[in-house]
């Protein structure tokens, strides 16, 4: 699910409107001081922490992914989308946490390099928790089924 997950945020990155967001929010020239903004070629480009948009996206695809008939849904079974949007945000907010305390704690000084590494612990914790979260639940119907099994009238 991780690799899916980053795949997807890779594929919502190249999409006109992320590449238009991507000029203004994650793109920032750097000018020397003897150039002018049409001759410059240096960018800094900003991997972590990924835009607001792009974490409603991998929401979205989280609630997609848990509500639907998916691999995981396919083993686990699969959540209304109510109780789907609900567990993605807390996945999402969650993941982000452990991935920023783990971008405070990072020594890499190659920007882009460590950038992609938290974006992967990001990926990781998502995939982690999504999949505990699913685990979880199936315990839960299958308790259900077993208790009501074992109190039933005959």
């Amino acid at each position: 699910m991780g690799d899916q997950l980053y795949s997807t945020l890779r594929k919502f990155e190249n999409t006109p409107k992320a590449k238009g967001m991507a000029e203004t929010e994650s793109l920032q020239p750097k000018l020397h001081n003897s150039q002018s903004p049409e001759t410059n070629t240096d960018f800094a480009l900003r991997i972590w922490p990924p835009s607001q948009r792009t974490r409603e996206a991998v929401i979205r695809r989280l609630v997609e992914t848990l509500s639907s008939l998916s691999a995981i849904a396919h083993r686990y079974g699969s959540l209304p989308v109510k109780d789907a949007t609900s567990a993605a945000k807390t996945i999402e907010e969650e993941s982000f946490s452990a991935a920023a305390s783990a971008a405070a704690v990072s020594d890499e000084e190659d920007e882009i390099r460590r950038g992609i590494e938290i974006l992967q612990v990001y990926s990781r914790e998502i995939s982690k928790r999504a999949l505990e979260m699913m685990k979880a639940k199936a315990m839960e119907r299958r308790d259900g089924v077993n208790s009501s099994e074992g109190t039933s009238l005959s």
